[in-house]
């Protein structure tokens, strides 16, 4: 038996070449070896030499030496260890691993996990626990060879993620001492305290200063206080505050007040008051895993003040809305409670006091083919229009929508999916001035069917280095999707209008429940074309699609007033011919007028981490459901380049070709003062009526605990001048 193993001993060596065979690794680890590794049977104890990998799974291991234990876990490693685990990155000249409890202890050390980078003598870690301990260490936040300011301790403590604990720590900086600190404690989720402060000007506040003092009590509680100086527009004052309870969930708080020297007027024309205000005030929380709850609570004194003075807000959300919702969520029924009432009376809100509805998600019925599906509601609704309290109307709503599907595949290639459906709604005796609905009920007939495949052929020899192709596989996915509704027991005309249907440049959906415009429910015989087209192929990041193309449009085969037979023919396109390029293109095009109603197409370089460029054009037709000047002709681009370590530079230019008018070019410098950024940026945007809105500003952030988020720069650049 001895002999048996010593020679299929001297085999392995023969050939394993530079890993150890799977037959004599337990299951989840490799060891990789450019000599190979001697194994021993007896005791599963792997040991290689001159360059080590071992993997086990999230942890990766490499040192020159290296002794493997696979049933402890225990590794000792030698001569260049590297060790990482997620985003942990540890290396040293000795270190004891063991890779199933996640402990390592380590001498003559160095280590970074973002934000902060250490080295010392010795250290001890618990991975599992997320627990580290060093002894004789320095530690920084400064991601340089030879850090501006290092704390070098007796002892550290460090918690990933919540804090760092030092004794005995004297604080540099280069080279000499300057502070001693008995205890020193430093939370890693947000800095304890410091100043933000963003001067500039612009044409229509002046000379400003936004400045903001940012606090941080515990863990649990933090916020900010912000103090605004605008030349023309006068101060502006307002608390953050910030709560993270582990039991009630988390929160926020935000007030604003200015008294504004010049508000100027409101989108009906009329003055708006000097004393000008926002609040905001939000918190969720998580009762069960299955029982969720959300409040949003916001006030503004006029529709303005945001968009005057928080721009990167505007910009994600034009019309914000106030709303109490609680979710429970079981196997196959989701119930949601939404309470919606208007506090900001320059926006047009339909109230819903509250909104119950209760969804059925598509299920099996018991042992048949056949599966079901619901959505029903009830609520109280009531519609307010923008500052007008005299056209307001309300009802009480009940709707239940029942539906069951066969879904069937026939070849073991043809998708055939028949539904048939019912709707039954209730509405109340409308109130208020204007109504002109009594007590009445709707019911609704719906079928229909979708017919869908999908086919792909691979073709592994086909190469192309210059298009990064290595080997093609081209999927097919055609589909009709048939819908037919009669028309129901009450037109909309007859109902009150809450959840209506809203124009827009898409396709809405044909097919309940996705069609949830409950109150603009009228007949439908339509027939949807989908074809999507994909060209994939492999390349570093694995598969990835070289071509994604969908092409779609409906055939109404009894169009109702106002619509055309066929309508617009969409097509969405990804092109990818290399990593770092990428072209976008959406198009529509008007099949009755035969002329294109949208065009949007745009290129993507990002050639290296140093340099990218985005250029783009959008051509929108005036819609006269989307209101006046709805269509554009804009030619956009962004670039952004990095000179070197110390400075980069960004800009970007709107031009509309309908009038040749640059809305908006975009300048910014960067520079980077090792631990901490800056960003200078000059915007000028032409406003067709008034003078030109002129701003430059001076942003700084720090680089362990930044301001933006990444990319925040690219998607809100206003962020930049300090809105």
């Amino acid at each position: 038996m001895r002999k048996l193993r010593a020679a299929i001993l001297i085999l392995f060596h023969l050939g394993a070449g530079t890993f150890v065979h799977a037959a004599v690794l337990q299951p989840g680890w490799t060891i990789e070896s450019k000599e190979g590794a001697t194994f021993d049977f007896d005791t599963g104890v792997a040991t290689a030499t001159n360059g080590v990998v071992v993997k086990y799974g999230d942890s990766v291991l490499t040192a020159q030496r290296a002794t493997v234990n696979q049933t402890t876990g225990d590794v000792q490693a030698e001569g260049g260890v590297r060790i990482e685990r997620l985003a942990q990155l540890w290396m040293g000249e000795t270190i004891q691993f063991n890779l199933k409890t996640k402990k390592v202890t380590g001498q003559d050390f160095r280590s970074g996990q973002l934000p902060y980078f250490l080295q010392g003598e010795v250290f001890v870690a618990d991975q599992a626990a997320d627990v580290y301990v060093a002894a004789d260490t320095r530690i920084t936040t400064d991601d340089y060879a030879e850090p501006g300011y290092t704390i070098r301790a007796k002892s550290i403590v460090i918690v990933p993620g919540e804090y760092i604990l030092c004794r005995h720590a004297m604080l540099y900086l280069r080279n000499t001492p300057v502070f001693y600190f008995p205890f020193y404690r430093r939370s890693l989720k947000s800095h304890p305290n410091y100043w933000v402060l963003t001067p500039g000007y612009r044409s229509r506040d002046g000379a400003f200063l936004l400045s903001s003092y940012n606090h941080y009590w515990n863990e649990r509680f933090d916020g900010a206080l912000h103090l605004d100086a605008r030349q023309k527009r006068g101060f502006g004052i307002g608390p953050d505050f910030n709560y993270h309870l582990p039991r009630f969930g988390e929160g926020a708080f935000k007030y604003y007040y200015i008294s504004d020297d010049q508000p100027g007027l409101d989108p009906a024309g009329a003055p708006i008051d000097d004393d000008r205000m926002r609040l905001l005030f939000t918190h969720q929380t998580a009762v069960t895993s299955n029982l969720t709850a959300k409040v949003v609570a916001r006030y503004q004194s006029d529709a303005q003040i945001v968009r005057d003075f928080f721009e990167d807000e505007y910009q994600r959300n034009v019309q914000p809305n106030s709303f109490l919702e609680v979710n429970q969520n079981w196997r196959n029924f989701s119930l949601n409670v939404l309470a919606q009432p208007r506090l900001i009376r320059a926006y047009e809100t339909v109230e819903r006091l509250p909104d119950v509805k209760l969804t059925g998600w598509r299920q099996q019925i018991g042992e048949t083919p056949l599966y079901y599906e619901s959505d029903s509601s009830v609520g109280y609704f009531r519609r307010k229009f923008s500052n007008d309290f005299t056209n307001q109307y309300a009802a009480l709503r009940a709707d239940t929508f029942q539906q069951v599907t066969l879904p069937r595949t026939f070849f073991d290639w043809l998708n055939v999916t028949p539904r048939v459906g019912g709707r039954f709604t209730h509405y109340g005796e409308t109130e208020g001035r204007t109504a002109t609905t009594n007590e009445q009920n709707r019911t609704v007939f719906n079928t229909g069917a979708e017919v869908s495949m999908k086919a792909s052929r691979v073709w592994p020899g086909v190469s192309s280095r210059v298009l990064a192709v290595d080997g093609l596989r081209h999927i097919a996915q055609p589909s009709v999707n048939y819908v037919w509704v009669p028309r129901p027991s009450r037109q909309p005309p007859q109902l009150p209008q809450f959840d209506s249907e809203l124009p827009t440049r898409r396709l809405p959906p044909i097919e309940f429940p996705d069609y949830n415009a409950i109150d603009s429910i009228d007949s439908q015989n339509v027939l949807r074309f989908g074809l999507r087209n994909q060209l994939q192929t492999k390349r570093k990041a694995g598969v990835e699609d070289f071509v994604n193309w969908a092409l779609y449009t409906d055939w109404r085969l009894r169009p109702r007033p106002g619509q055309a037979t066929f309508a617009d023919v969409y097509s969405d396109l990804e092109l990818r011919p290399a990593s770092w390029l990428t072209f976008y293109s959406e198009t529509r095009y008007d099949v009755a007028r035969h002329e294109w109603a949208e065009a949007n197409h745009s290129v993507a370089i990002t050639r290296s981490a140093n340099w990218r460029w985005r250029v783009g054009h959008r051509y929108l037709r005036d819609e006269p459901a989307l209101g006046p000047d709805s269509g554009n002709n804009l030619i956009h681009s962004t670039a952004y380049y990095r000179v070197n370590e110390n400075w980069a530079a960004r800009m970007s230019h709107h031009f509309e070709a309908r009038d040749g008018t640059m809305e908006e070019h975009y300048y910014t410098v960067y520079r980077d003062f090792r631990s901490w950024t800056a960003a200078l940026t000059l915007r000028l945007r032409d406003q067709r009526t008034g003078p030109t809105d002129f701003t430059i500003a001076l942003t700084f952030s720090l680089k362990a605990f930044p301001r933006f988020g990444l990319g925040a720069d690219d998607i809100y650049a206003s962020s930049l001048g300090g809105y």
